[in-house]
């Protein structure tokens, strides 16, 4: 689906201000059980990220630190105390909360800061630790007030009826049968049995997404992302003051585009609730800064937030990576698979890898990474090249969206 430069608003910027990724490091998502805490995480993500960067600590100018919420984590202001656990004293530190963003989100100011020329060195580290700390049940009564919570979350309202209404709009506009989605669990569980970060590697068919504990209709069990403990952390570097040295050993890679759309809060707010408008934006916008006009036919492989199964193809057409209504026939024609034109959700996404939320846009970004620069798990990376890569985050119901465009460079700058 073509669109105009109009369409997009920002400017391309100069390609040696958009930041390269240097270094990088997450840990499993799963459940942590063993006295770990995050952290303990953080540091051994930053200390990765920063070695494979070969920068010193010394060259960082900001860390920016992600995690969905102070209720969850138990840590006001983490990003100081982040900081001083891995040593990174005086130095610029803040704190993002987005919600299911937040990751992304905290990629996206990494973004702004170098490309304004604000910092050229930037570490960015997600963490959350909520799977070993509260019930599932105590997480969603949380995760109930990330919407509207006066309006909708003291009422009572959760997470899964509201995406659930969204889907059945999405289904009803397009004509489109809901157990369509079990597809997408079976595909995103069966990319993460290959993936050793993965919290819910699982061989499973569409029968045994069906035959699954139903949730709220027509979301089953199996449709469902997977609550996780973790870590991601990566280093964004400017391009005229990074110096790759002579032993680079694979291709750099860079963030061309990032954009952030929020939508109205409220989901019967919206003149089309089954569509992800303000994703759709900034995807346009992410887009637009790294010269993308048909993202369907330019973007090789994608990372998206599936939180639940319909999710994913609403993604997916939100972003223009297919025209609307047509997501589910793509997938069954096995376009969105991992060896497909455009594989989608390679890691596993949150249904297979798991959800961290201050940590999922990070890991997202990782995964890109490490597939446009052919380093990543043997049986997924594909054996064309990759070149161009779009990373995909929300909260709420696609309330406020994150989009990243990931370029693999060939040359030096």
């Amino acid at each position: 689906m073509a669109t105009s430069e109009n369409d997009f608003g920002l400017g391309s910027h100069d390609i040696q201000s958009k930041p390269l990724i240097v270094g990088a490091s997450m840990i499993p998502f799963r459940h942590y059980k063993d006295g770990s805490n995050f952290r303990d995480w953080c540091r051994i993500v930053c200390n990765e990220a920063l070695q494979e960067s070969g920068l010193q600590r010394s060259d960082i100018d900001a860390v920016i630190v992600a995690n969905e919420s102070d209720m969850l984590s138990l840590q006001i202001s983490p990003a100081a105390l982040i900081a001083d656990e891995v040593g990174l004293q005086f130095t610029s530190a803040v704190h993002v909360e987005a919600g299911g963003a937040s990751g992304a989100a905290a990629v996206h100011q990494g973004f702004a800061l170098i490309t304004s020329g604000c910092a050229k060195n930037v570490l960015v580290v997600g963490f959350e630790q909520t799977a070993s700390r509260l019930s599932r049940s105590g997480v969603q009564k949380v995760y109930s007030l990330s919407f509207d919570a006066d309006l909708e979350g003291w009422a009572g309202v959760n997470t899964a009826a509201l995406y659930a209404l969204s889907y059945q709009a999405y289904c009803e506009r397009y004509a489109i049968d809901p157990l369509l989605a079990a597809q997408v669990s079976v595909k995103n569980h069966g990319n993460a049995v290959y993936n050793r970060y993965a919290h819910k590697p699982m061989e499973i068919t569409a029968g045994d997404v069906a035959a699954s504990k139903i949730i709220s209709d027509p979301y089953r069990l199996l449709d469902c992302s997977k609550i996780s403990d973790g870590a991601a952390a990566v280093v964004l570097s400017n391009p005229r003051h990074f110096d790759p040295g002579q032993n680079r050993r694979h291709p750099l890679v860079q963030i061309t585009g990032s954009a952030c759309s929020t939508d109205y809060v409220r989901l019967g707010d919206r003149s089309d609730p089954g569509w992800f408008s303000a994703k759709n934006k900034a995807g346009r916008l992410a887009c637009g800064m790294a010269g993308i006009k048909d993202p369907g036919s330019e973007i090789d492989v994608a990372e998206v937030y599936d939180a639940f199964s319909g999710a994913e193809l609403q993604a997916i057409e939100a972003l223009e990576l297919c025209n609307p209504g047509e997501a589910g026939l793509k997938l069954e024609e096995g376009i969105f698979s991992a060896k497909g034109h455009l594989p989608i959700n390679l890691s596993g996404g949150l249904i297979g890898q798991g959800g961290v939320p201050g940590a999922t846009g990070i890991a997202q970004v990782i995964t890109l990474y490490r597939l446009l620069s052919g380093t990543y798990f043997s049986k997924l990376q594909p054996k064309r090249e990759l070149q161009k890569a779009l990373a995909d985050c929300h909260s709420g119901i696609a309330t406020t969206n994150v989009a990243h465009v990931l370029q693999r460079v060939d040359e030096d700058f």
